[in-house]
């Protein structure tokens, strides 16, 4: 399957339209019409619906383009206007505080389109695309390589950034290239090399740069019932093994090695502590969940607490793979 990320009008930023809105809370809500275009921004936006943790305050300003020339153009508009870009993908990884984020909020799920070229195996995908989609898909047509994906609850331009993995398999092993965007509209292909791949890490964490597409190698040729019937027992063992029935944000802390981050909360003997909404998930240590009505204050508390009692213990500093956006107390 193909689609053209060029397809669309281009996101101008000259003679804005605005309009404003009431929101249910009786904020004065703005939004900014771009002229010629479907690209919308708004203000005041809630971000709690775009997390998989279900938490978070608003977006001073959101924006969700749908291909490339839109989502320079939102970059355009930022630095006219000096303001600070937050990027998010499927919001899977992320904690956003409860007083939201200042600054353009960039949305990069719906830009949208793969590519599964037979002759070289090269699986080319827009940022947006959801990896366990993806997993699905190359399994159907007999394409190898990306079975241990189907759990990942994530886009295909978070999980370059993250270096996602799973089942002793990530990202860096079969990414070919991927395509950033600057701060100032220039586009750039660059390698893993380039990277400097790490554990749940890249040089792309923390930085300015957007990746907008990736280009990942894959295998072939296989028949489809095989790969499909393999990609159904990861996704399995996903199930059996870590909790779906709350909202989450996956694993929590990176594994410090040769220990494994649940199972030294676990032997701390936190599974099942609770902070408000948030708890330690019964079923997988290394999961927080969000059992009704938390706050992100909830979680990073709870996020605090964990990384003190097993300091304590064991005198490792657990390291969060989860990302949090915005400000926090520093006192829970």
């Amino acid at each position: 399957m193909t689609i053209s990320q060029a397809a669309g009008n281009v996101c101008t930023v000259s003679a804005l339209n605005t309009k404003k809105h009431q929101t249910t809370n009786s904020v004065e809500s703005e939004v900014i019409y771009l002229p010629s275009t479907d690209c919308v921004i708004k203000s005041q936006a809630s971000l709690s619906a775009f997390t998989s943790y279900r938490v978070g305050g608003a977006a001073d300003l959101y924006v969700a383009p749908r291909n490339l020339e839109a989502l320079q153009a939102s970059l355009k508009y930022a630095k006219e206007r000096d303001l600070k870009v937050t990027t998010l993908g499927a919001g899977s990884n992320l904690l956003v505080s409860d007083r939201g984020i200042s600054g353009l909020v960039i949305a990069t799920r719906h830009l949208r389109f793969s590519n599964f070229d037979p002759q070289t195996g090269q699986l080319t995908v827009a940022a947006g695309e959801s990896i366990p989609s993806l997993a699905w898909a190359a399994a159907e047509l007999g394409w190898e390589g990306l079975e241990w994906a189907v759990g990942i609850p994530g886009t295909a331009g978070g999980a370059v950034v993250m270096n996602a993995g799973a089942h002793n398999s990530c990202i860096a092993d079969m990414l070919v290239s991927a395509q950033v965007l600057s701060p100032d509209g220039t586009l750039e292909t660059i390698t893993p090399e380039q990277l400097n791949y790490g554990y749940r890490t890249s040089l792309l964490q923390g930085g300015d740069r957007i990746v907008t597409q990736a280009t990942l190698q894959l295998t072939p040729g296989a028949e489809p019932a095989k790969v499909v019937a393999i990609t159904k027992q990861h996704k399995k063992h996903r199930l059996s093994t870590q909790p779906y029935n709350f909202p989450s944000c996956g694993s929590v802390f990176r594994n410090p090695k040769p220990y494994t981050a649940g199972w030294l909360i676990e032997q701390t003997g936190l599974k099942g502590y609770q902070i408000g909404g948030a708890q330690v998930a019964l079923l997988h240590a290394n999961f927080i969940v969000n059992r009704g009505g938390a706050k992100a204050s909830d979680i990073f508390c709870l996020i605090s607490h964990i990384q003190h009692q097993v300091q304590e213990r064991w005198s490792i500093r657990l390291e969060p793979e989860v990302k949090m956006l915005g400000e926090f107390q520093a006192a829970c």
